[in-house]
Formats: structure tokens, sequence, C-alpha cells
């Protein structure tokens, strides 16, 4: 059994970690208020990893050895009940459209260079003629 220098046993700890990542960790507890009920939604993602080792370790060394798990989340929007109805609301990611907009304003700025230098270099073979 693999465990850590404080006694964890790390293939609990994952197997905890994988069981914990069900849609209740998708869809948060639902709101109402007024007649209406809210139910937030998120996208969960996880992944883990683990190593070993074996041959000679310096004196005094243990053998290697190690793991780790990782989670992410990241609002999507909200399913609004409301008379009998279900509507969709996406959640607005303000960095991604600002990057998004920087990725378009800087391929912008290279194409133009490229242009003028084309332009440029034309309008040199021309004058020599």
């Amino acid at each position: 059994m693999v465990a850590t220098s404080e006694g964890t046993d790390v293939l609990r700890t994952l197997r905890e970690a994988v069981t914990a990542s069900t849609a209740g960790r998708v869809f948060g507890e639902p709101v109402a208020e007024h007649g209406t009920i809210m139910l937030p939604v998120a996208k969960v993602a996880g992944g883990g990893g683990g190593g070993g080792g074996s041959g000679p370790a310096a004196e005094g060394q243990p053998e290697g050895s190690g793991g780790g798990f990782g989670t992410t989340a990241r609002g999507l929007g909200v399913f609004v009940l409301k008379d009998g109805k279900v509507s969709w609301h996406p959640a607005v990611d303000v960095n991604r459209i600002v990057l998004g907009g920087q990725v378009v304003a800087v391929t912008a700025l290279v194409v133009a260079g490229v242009l003028l230098r084309g332009r440029r270099r034309s309008h040199q073979g021309r004058r020599r003629k």
C-alpha cells in the first residue's frame, strides 16, 4: 500500500476525490424565491497521476514515489424555472471576451504589418526600374 510520510493512504484519497466528482458537483443547490427556482450549473473537471521508482537510492534516502489529483470548476450559467417554463441564462466570462479581443487585435496588427511591408517592397521595386 502506498502512503505518505504523514500516513495518509494516497489511493484512498484519490478514490474519495473521484467518488466526489458527481453530478452533484455540477448542479449547485437550487435557489427558490418568489415562485422562481434557479439551478446553477458548472463545468467540473479533474485529473490525477502518480509515479514511483526503484533502483539504488542514496544512503539514508527512501525509494521515490508520489501522486497528485486536481479538480477545477467553472460556472456555466443557470437554469431558471418560472411559471412552469425553463430557460437557460449563460454566465458571461468577461476574461474570455477580453482575451479573445486581444488575440484578434494582435492578429490584425501582424497581418497589417505584413501587408505594409509587402506594399513597401513592391513600391521600392517599381522605383528602381
